[in-house]
């Protein structure tokens, strides 16, 4: 088969592979139908996740058909179409039980790290890509879902809900800011609607993606390279702050931007990732009763926001703003590697 893979910081080819096999009973081999890029596959191409290694197919996020299951899957049949979850979880060890799937205890290559497709096994940036865990780890594809729309409740979507959203502690009437409008940001924006927020404010550097997020549901569009970024927002919560800020960028001084804003007994929800440190004042937000939350998504709300996507009631479709054919992958990522010229949120490859 053909896939997309990794050779080292800065390098990746579209090469010929062997086909992927089972391995245990629990196993299902997917043949790829759609598939996307990830922010996070951008960071392993810099060579800032170590642990790929040299030959690892990439990507974490898919919709196929089943070709072949293990013995042991008794849920899932071939020809079953699905949706690929980017944590696999065994669904029984004692952190998938409380909840944690992404750090699933019977992993591969790592107890304690959900996040394998693409990382610690070959992914699904490919013709086929085995999937282990299958029943926990593959959701069917409702009837009459596009599989462009699909593919973003892989990662991106369970993502934005559950780490932003549901970490950040969400309800009515609170006034949320998200500081970043990529990909992950607007789905903040997004599902922060299922919980009757009184105003979602999105902050971006770039203007048009501020001014994006007003299509996905934010109330207010907030230009941070404006000098007076915080007395915008600031005027917009009767000078309190706001009830939850959410970092969707990952570098510091989005993280500054998060903090400045947070109103006394307010939430800060980080979802960017870091590549280097980042300050927390404690010295002076001691005293705010501050509650701050990080998180790599379980994705155990993905199966709830299919049926919401399936019924209609949010709709996702407005994510994509490309599509390839699977074999012009390299062309895909040169597009979604220059988002900001592009104007790619997501670009999603279609065999």
């Amino acid at each position: 088969m053909k896939a997309l893979v990794f050779r080292g910081p800065g390098q990746k080819a579209w090469e010929e592979v062997p086909d992927p096999k089972i391995l245990a009973g629990t196993d299902a081999i997917v043949r790829i139908e759609s598939t996307t890029i990830c922010g996070t596959d951008l960071h392993i191409l810099k060579g800032d996740v170590p642990d790929v290694t040299d030959g690892r197919i990439l990507g974490h996020e898919g919709v196929g058909v089943i070709t072949e299951v293990g013995d042991a899957v008794t849920g899932l049949a071939v020809g079953d179409r699905v949706i690929i979850s980017c944590i696999t979880a065994c669904g029984k060890c004692e952190f998938c039980v409380a909840g944690l799937q992404s750090h699933c205890l019977a992993s591969e290559g790592a107890s304690g790290i959900g996040w394998i497709l693409g990382h610690l096994i070959d992914g699904t940036q490919a013709e086929f890509v085995r999937v282990p865990f299958a029943e926990t780890s593959l959701h069917r594809l409702p009837e009459g879902l596009a599989l462009e729309t699909a593919v973003l409740l892989s990662d991106i979507l369970p993502t934005g809900h559950e780490i932003c959203v549901q970490y950040g502690g969400v309800k009515a009437g609170d006034v949320v800011a998200v500081v970043g409008a990529g990909p992950v940001g607007l789905a903040a924006v997004m599902t922060a609607q299922l919980y009757g927020p009184s105003k979602v404010i999105a902050i971006d550097l770039d203007a048009n993606r501020a001014e994006l997020a007003l299509q996905f549901g934010a109330t207010h569009a907030v230009v941070s390279s404006d000098s007076d970024w915080r007395e915008q927002v600031m005027a917009l919560t009767d000078g309190l702050g706001v009830d939850v800020a959410i970092e969707a960028v990952g570098i510091p001084r989005t993280w500054d931007m998060a903090v400045e804003m947070v109103r006394p007994g307010g939430h800060v929800a980080n979802v960017g990732v870091h590549g280097a440190p980042v300050e927390f004042p404690l010295d002076r937000l001691w005293i705010q009763n501050l509650t701050i939350t990080t998180g790599l998504v379980n994705a155990n709300t993905a199966r709830m926001l299919t049926k919401l996507v399936a019924e209609q009631r949010i709709d996702p479709s407005g994510f994509v703003s490309h599509l390839f054919a699977l074999d012009d992958i390299e062309s895909a990522y040169d597009t979604f590697s220059r988002a900001a010229e592009t104007k790619a949120l997501k670009v999603v490859l279609n065999a």
